[in-house]
Order: C-alpha cells, then structure tokens, then sequence
C-alpha cells in the first residue's frame, strides 16, 4: 500500500517520494524505456531506475489546510460553468496543500473534501475564491482572478450534464433532444463570450488559463499559476498532482451521443462567440484561443 514502486533489473523497491525525484527535471531521452526492450538486464541498465505510479494515493496529498495567516488580496478562480472549475480547484489543493473558497455554497463539494466551501468568501483563509459572476461590481470585489477558459462546445456539453444528472452524471438522449436544450445554448452560449469579455475588461490583475493546455501540460502550467498566486509548490506535492489528477470529480467512462447535439444554426452562432474572444484576448496582448476551439 506505497504510492510508488521502483524497478531496476529483476529489483523491485516500494516507497514514498524521494525529495531527490524531481518533476520538473528532464531526463535524458535515450534512458527512457531502456528496460521494456529485453528480459536481459544489462550492468548498465542497473544505474537506472524504472518509477511507476500505484493506485495509492500518499497520505501526505490528502492533507490540507486554511492559509496559516489571512490574505489581504482576494483572488478570484472565475469561469464559465461546465469549464472545469471544480477540476482546477483540486489541482490547487493537491498541489499546495492550502483550500480554495467558494462565492457560493455546494454541499456535494464540501461533503467530498472542498472544506473552503463553507467558509464566507471574504474569509481570506483560503488561496482563491470560485465564482462563475460577470457583472462589473462582482469582478472589482476582487484584486485579481485567474479566468479558466474552455472549449465552448464542451463547455456547455458539460454544464448541461452537470444539470440534468449531476456532477458525475450524464444527461439522456431524451434531454439532448428536447427544447430544454436549444434553450439552454441559445442562453448559455452568450452567457459564454460576455463571461469571457466581462473578466478580461475589468479584472483588475489577470491570469488566463485555457483547460486544454493545462491537460496538454500540466506541470508547466502549474508552475505559471503558482507564480500569480505568490505561492511555491513543494516537490512532493507536485508529485501529489501528478498522480491525483483527476480527484473524485471525473465522469467515468466516455458518454458519446449517438448524433450531433449542435445544430448548424447554433455552431455558426458559437463560432462567432469563439472569435469574438480571441479577438479581445488579442487586443489585451494575450495568447489566442487554442486552435481545437474551431476544429472539434
């Protein structure tokens, strides 16, 4: 029941992280995969060690804790719902050993380890603050936000499923055929682009993160929104986020519709709102939308 095991020829090593195993090192290529290509172990082989991540989880990732001291400088954790909101914040969590907050209240989250929910948002005891707000006064209430941004497309996907069956569920091809739907994206895809345009207008300090890259790249993303938070990751919690990334709060299985839920009319409409945002992340010298927002 270790979080890690270690091979070197027939030698097999059970532990915890060594302080001395970095993430964030390179190794050098050709080392890599050496002892897959033959049963035979080499004396040069020994020198190496193949490192696997078990389905145990190191006691030491489950700890958390509220900021030791109260933070002055409110942060907001801003996105769209179905973004991947809740996602970020275990990512946080598992990566800095500090809770994050909430503008509102989920008993679902708090009941599965997000204590910071029920504390007031202005508390100061957490690292940063979730809203999903867009309105100019709720984006000045904070001194600075990270805008986690995703795919429109999977966006709504995701919020939709969230609605009709929960965090972990999926909504029934009845709902994706129904008026609900069509009422939902025609809603919720504008409430996508003025979101986006709201946050990148009056945020007062900034950080955007795009979902994609930050499943793409994880731990050079989190270097960079480590760095906006003033707050320095300890390699082994690091390693935490590495083998935890998903939390409790991942689908199972893939869920894939037997037809197109979106329509030509409601792709041209979105595909508008995704260039319209590109445009001002542009004008603000930001980078751009990934490119899959207009491939899918």
């Amino acid at each position: 029941e270790l979080p890690l095991a270690f091979l070197r020829g027939q030698d097999c090593f059970c532990g915890h992280a060594p302080f001395v195993f970095t993430l964030q090192r390179s190794g050098q290529q050709h080392t890599c995969g050496r002892g897959n290509q033959t049963i035979h172990t080499t004396p040069h082989d020994l020198n190496y060690l193949q490192v696997y991540s078990t389905p145990v989880l190191d006691a030491k990732c489950k700890e958390r804790t509220f900021l030791p001291q109260r933070s002055s400088t409110l942060v907001a954790l801003s996105s769209f719902p179905g973004a991947g909101n809740t996602w970020l914040r275990h990512l946080i969590e598992s990566a800095t050993g500090f809770y994050t907050g909430s503008y509102y209240f989920d008993g679902s989250l708090y009941n599965k380890g997000f204590k910071g929910e029920k504390d007031h948002w202005q508390s100061g005891r957490v690292l940063c603050v979730k809203t999903h707000e867009s309105g100019q006064r709720e984006i000045e209430m904070f001194d600075s936000a990270i805008l986690l941004m995703r795919n429109p497309y999977r966006s709504l996907m995701a919020e939709f499923n969230r609605k009709c069956a929960g965090h972990l569920g999926y909504a029934s091809d009845v709902h994706w055929r129904s008026k609900e739907w069509l009422e939902f994206v025609d809603s919720y895809s504008s409430w996508w682009v003025s979101h986006a345009l709201a946050w990148l207008k009056f945020a007062r300090r900034l950080l955007v993160v795009h979902f994609e890259n930050l499943q793409k790249d994880l731990v050079p993303q989190f270097k960079t929104i480590t760095a906006f938070l003033n707050i320095s990751i300890p390699e082994e919690r690091l390693l935490c986020t590495e083998s935890n990334r998903d939390g409790h709060f991942k689908r199972s299985g893939s869920h894939i519709l037997t037809f197109e839920p979106f329509t030509s009319e409601m792709r041209e409409r979105i595909d508008k709102y995704i260039q319209t945002v590109d445009k001002a992340l542009s004008d603000r010298n930001l980078s751009g939308l990934p490119q899959e927002y207009m491939h899918r």
